[in-house]
């Protein structure tokens, strides 16, 4: 995909409209976790660097066009500062008298935060008149929000269409990224796709059984496709009434000439909690009083044997029930075995989903992917082979 970059405008004494992801967790006006803070700091310093003037666009929470005290983000402005090292001003309106008088006041370098754009009808609605407003306050746009990039909003699709725009350093690396997963991907590709229940990614399967070269199908959902194809699945999670459709997915997969890898041996135990007893049976044999909770060692080597035939990896959801020991071994053997492929050079990977991202911290390997994407729904949408909005629109800005 082609879009404009930082590098690729003039910036210099410029106000620049830029659409981060401040939408960080909080415990009583204070925030909790910075990630999302941190992340939009190399966007900030090349738009300094280059002589602009920063002017922060985002949403907190879900006000649903009305103002909510406690959802504005005056509250972010001390961990902003703190993670920039510089004073930050904040406007109380995002459009209007004291949005105007702020940047006014701005001198390159600067940093200023809009309030919450989601106070505004207008934001969700996409209203040209209130993306007008926001696009009279600078003379670039900038989006560094992958995060709601699957969002037709004013200040993430609307902007766009009427200011230069351009992506941020956090939105170019996810869409490198993302080209290089499954864009324009060194083959063979094996997509790793975990999780609880099929029908929630329907979409996803049928997406890539036409796009990857090898699909590995664990969690819950494995559960359901092993049923399809016959097998008797005990006490487990199975979502029975979607067999037929696991079944389609498998022919689909035969005619698009994708491998789908389902578990050979799996992990089960009587009940669900930390230190259960469990044994590990074959993939065909589970008892009809147990429930299959994770992936066997079996399993584990076929899939790493995998991961070394493959060139790109692209992995959303866990093989099992990774929150509980020990049902996470697989998970943890199959993620440190990418890892260890990426480092050595041989493989790209590409990882995204709130699952995902939490599994492969406790699996001590998320710094070792070659990108990590905590983009969620926008991530998930880009896999289904859906069109994102704002994606959409920094594309048509390079047209």
């Amino acid at each position: 995909m082609k879009f404009n970059r930082i590098e690729d405008m003039d910036l210099d004494g410029k106000t620049v409209l830029t659409r981060v992801d401040l939408n960080v967790p909080t415990d009583n006006g204070r925030v909790t976790d910075t990630t999302r803070i941190e992340k939009i700091i190399p966007t900030v310093r090349a738009i300094q660097d280059a002589g602009g003037k920063v002017l922060l666009l985002a949403h907190f929470d879900r006000p649903k066009g009305k103002r909510v005290e406690e959802m504005s983000l005056k509250q972010i402005v001390p961990a902003l500062e703190q993670a920039l090292g510089q004073s930050v001003t904040f406007a109380e309106e995002a459009v209007g008298g004291p949005a105007k008088r702020a940047v006014a006041g701005m001198q390159p370098g600067d940093v200023l935060l809009l309030e919450n754009t989601r106070f505004y009808p207008g934001e969700e609605e996409n209203d040209s008149t209130f993306a007008a407003s926001l696009a009279a306050l600078g003379a670039v746009y900038v989006n560094d929000a992958f995060s709601a990039a699957h969002r037709a909003h004013a200040s993430t699709e609307g902007l766009a269409r009427l200011l230069p725009a351009v992506a941020g350093k956090l939105m170019e690396a996810e869409l490198d990224a993302l080209d290089a997963a499954l864009g324009d991907p060194v083959r063979p590709v094996v997509a790793v796709v975990g999780g609880a229940k099929v029908s929630t990614k329907l979409e996803l399967l049928s997406n890539l059984v036409e796009k990857v070269d090898h699909l590995v199908i664990g969690g819950g959902m494995a559960n359901t496709f092993l049923v399809a194809k016959g097998i008797e699945v005990g006490k487990s999670l199975a979502e029975r009434d979607m067999a037929g459709t696991a079944k389609e997915i498998l022919e689909k997969a035969d005619a698009t000439g994708c491998s789908i890898h389902l578990p050979l041996d799996v992990v089960v135990a009587r009940e669900f909690k930390e230190g259960a007893a469990s044994e590990t049976v074959a993939a065909d044999a589970c008892p009809d009083d147990a429930m299959i909770l994770d992936a066997g060692p079996k399993t584990v080597a076929a899939i790493n044997d995998v991961f070394a035939a493959c060139k790109t990896l692209i992995w959303n959801g866990p093989l099992g029930a990774f929150e509980i020991p020990p049902f996470d071994a697989a998970t943890n053997a199959c993620a440190q075995e990418a890892a260890r492929l990426t480092r050595d050079g041989v493989l790209t990977s590409v990882a995204g989903g709130g699952d995902t991202v939490a599994a492969l911290n406790k699996a001590g390997v998320a710094g070792d992917f070659t990108f990590i994407s905590t983009a969620g729904g926008a991530f998930l949408e880009w896999m289904e082979g859906k069109d994102l909005p704002g994606v959409e629109a920094l594309a048509d800005a390079r047209r």
